[in-house]
């Protein structure tokens, strides 16, 4: 193979034939380019979609989230009558236990409670202030009061605390 000669120095007695070579693999050259675009994008789609389904799998549980919050919310207002009448006996076990339980299920699927108490101050991404009140305990734009308990689902906010906020006296 010693006396193959490089292809630049390849004599041609025809020089159309040439062009016409040349013409030819500038031709593949481009298809070749074109090809590895579509794999490139092919490839970019593939990952948009493992990203997409991803994200959807992580979600699915938003909208039976958002329905069971009803229900939750009157296993809260059934514990606060319970503690507001002094009730201490199986009942008020009963509730308390019903309600452990249906929150340890949601934070299993991801859904957690948002912690929200007295004191802490006001976040726009995470609480939605229904009122104000002046002349508080509390400095202006701290908690007063949780109305309603607001939720998470992993990194997304299910329903936001509903509370009343402290203004300025």
């Amino acid at each position: 193979m010693a006396d193959e000669t490089p292809p630049d120095s390849i004599p041609v007695d025809n020089p159309s034939e040439l062009a016409a070579v040349r013409a030819k693999l500038e031709a593949t050259e481009q298809e070749l380019s074109n090809y590895r675009l579509k794999l490139a994008d092919f490839d970019n789609a593939r990952k948009r979609l493992l990203r997409d389904v991803e994200v959807e799998r992580k979600y699915a549980a938003e909208s039976l989230a958002r329905d069971l919050l009803a229900p939750l919310d009157n296993l809260d207002r059934a514990l606060d009558a319970v503690k507001r009448a002094g009730e201490t006996g199986p009942l008020a076990t009963g509730v308390s236990a019903t309600a452990a339980q249906f929150l340890d299920a949601l934070k299993r699927h991801g859904i957690t409670r948002i912690v929200c108490e007295p004191g802490a101050d006001f976040d726009t991404n995470l609480h939605q202030a229904v009122m104000q009140q002046p002349g508080t305990e509390f400095a202006a734009g701290q908690v007063v009061q949780v109305l309603q308990h607001g939720f998470m689902l992993h990194d997304r906010v299910l329903r936001p605390a509903s509370v009343i906020v402290a203004s300025e006296a």
